[in-house]
């Protein structure tokens, strides 16, 4: 290969250096869960205004929590319909992961950025934005929207108020990428989850004289068995779709605390449970048969030792599943831009589920490997931003001239 013939292929391989500033400026804001994102919503909003771009802000009750929902219009002003942009801000923490340099200081080593949520997801949001003086410049056939959320690693919890305000105000986008890590190649499925928080409450008592309390430990574990031959019903018997790479609905019991001495007969225990459903399963049948259980075989012989015992659940997060339509003209559009027929569906969750049960039909797709993401020295490789430039560029053009129509 010639010098020049290896300069070209190392430049279609990088990224521009706008997208590697916006991904490192985006990177540097601390924005993990429990900590408020709203130093880069506000990053956002400013860089937008520079562009003549005006963003909502979608205020959390919680002070420094935010949503930034913004519109480019077509060209003829419209801002209804459109291609969603999507994406969450927030990340999970770095506490206990051994790192080679600081998460957020992000750092490019052999041809990767290196830093807390270059892969999940701060790489596709900044590639996005790195991209708007050339949205702002097409003549658009339809408009473009960027929407952020927050605290999606803690359940989807921010997106919901999110939609609900494009609710409010009229707007049916009618497409909507989510740029989660893919590899760059079209995800049209992903599980439910579901996280419930559960309390089985006893009666304490000396331990020298255990049949004078109700034990709340024990029969917490009767519950945590059933949850768990629950799941394995689900992995022998199924309903089953193979193109998941775990092909069945599963369920698992993650926390649990109760007790406060080894002489006293536990009055508390509290444990955490999620399940992450096929799109086929309902979640509600599945939480019925958890909770049913729970009521008609466990409490009554609670009950029978001590008539104030109680199970209580509650539940903590819920996000739907996606399954996309093959059909929809944004599945076609996104097939047509990555060039990709092959239908993918993955057992992680994302917002997509909740952009598609408002009616906005959504695919996932955006730079980096899930594999990467969560774990320490998380990284997105350079030609994998490069390539979710390309698709942007592709998308924009096509907006432009008209044959990215989306309804």
């Amino acid at each position: 290969m010639s010098v020049h013939a290896a300069a070209r292929t190392h430049a279609a391989n990088a990224p521009s250096q706008a997208t590697l500033d916006w991904v490192r400026t985006l990177v540097a804001i601390d924005t993990t869960s429990h900590v408020p994102n709203l130093g880069l919503i506000e990053t956002v909003r400013d860089a937008l205004a520079r562009e003549g771009v005006e963003a909502t802000l979608i205020h959390d009750r919680r002070e420094g929590w935010a949503n930034l929902f913004a519109t480019v219009p077509a060209h003829d002003g419209a801002l209804d319909g459109g291609i969603v942009l999507s994406g969450h801000t927030d990340v999970v923490p770095v506490a206990g992961q051994q790192w080679d340099s600081d998460p957020f200081q992000p750092v490019v080593r052999d041809d990767r950025l290196y830093g807390r949520g270059t892969c999940d997801m701060k790489g596709f949001i900044g590639t996005a934005l790195a991209l708007l003086p050339q949205i702002r410049a097409a003549r658009l056939s339809q408009p473009v929207h960027f929407a952020l959320s927050y605290d999606e690693e803690l359940g989807c919890v921010g997106a919901p108020h999110l939609i609900a305000e494009l609710g409010r105000r009229g707007l049916r986008p009618a497409g909507c990428i989510v740029g989660e890590p893919t590899g760059m190649r079209p995800v049209i499925a992903h599980k439910g989850i579901h996280t419930y928080q559960c309390c089985v409450r006893g009666h304490a008592a000396h331990s020298s004289l255990t049949p004078n309390g109700l034990n709340a430990i024990e029969y917490a574990a009767r519950l945590i068995c059933h949850i768990r031959d629950l799941a394995d019903q689900f992995r022998a018997q199924g309903p089953f779709d193979d193109l998941f790479d775990v092909p069945y609905t599963t369920a698992q019991t993650s926390l649990i605390e109760g007790g406060n001495a080894i002489n006293t007969v536990p009055a508390e225990c509290r444990f955490s449970f999620e399940f992450r459903n096929l799109p086929s399963v309902a979640p509600e049948a599945v939480f019925d048969r958890i909770e049913s259980w729970a009521r008609e075989n466990v409490l009554p012989k609670m009950r029978a030792e001590h008539p104030d015992a109680a199970i209580e659940f509650r539940r903590m997060s819920s996000s739907p599943g996606l399954d996309a339509a093959e059909e929809a003209a944004i599945t076609q559009l996104v097939r047509a831009l990555t060039g990709d027929p092959q239908r993918r569906k993955v057992a992680y969750g994302t917002e997509a589920g909740l952009f598609a049960q408002a009616g906005i039909p959504t695919v996932v797709c955006g730079p980096g490997h899930i594999e990467q993401a969560h774990r320490a020295n998380e990284y997105v490789s350079l030609e994998q931003l490069a390539s979710g430039e390309r698709f942007l560029q592709r998308l924009i053009q096509g907006l432009e001239s008209g044959t990215g129509e989306t309804a």
